[in-house]
């Protein structure tokens, strides 16, 4: 089971096991990381399982959290700081709901702590 983070940096997913590069995609610099995140999860084979996707706070949306989901992937994302719950409409808005409730309750640094946010840094370019 895949562990992938996103180095933002270059927009590519990278194994925690293996650290190699599992999906790369090259945009013009006006084009944003987040949106093109599920095209990302489309370049791994569906039959390939992803226990959880890590990224920045930058791809706490809908669109994120929903592709997320639809791998069946635990997305672990900060959500941002004035962050409010979604109506509960999709697997993906639950476990955001999820995370914000979280992050409220033990405060941001011992959720980072608590969900492992703070091993992306081991795959960081």
């Amino acid at each position: 089971m895949a562990r992938l983070w996103l180095a933002t940096q270059d927009t590519h997913w990278i194994d925690e096991e293996t650290l190699k590069a599992r999906a790369v995609e090259v945009t013009t610099s006006n084009v944003g990381d987040a949106p093109i995140l599920p095209e990302l999860l489309n370049q791994i084979p569906a039959d390939q399982t992803i226990g959880s996707v890590t990224a920045d706070g930058a791809y706490d949306t809908r669109k994120c959290h929903d592709a997320i989901a639809a791998r069946k992937a635990d997305a672990v994302i900060p959500p941002r700081k004035n962050a409010k719950s979604w109506k509960p409409n999709s697997a993906g808005a639950i476990a955001r709901n999820e995370a914000v409730n979280a992050s409220r309750y033990l405060s941001r640094a011992i959720w980072r702590r608590w969900s492992g946010y703070h091993r992306r840094s081991r795959v960081e370019i």
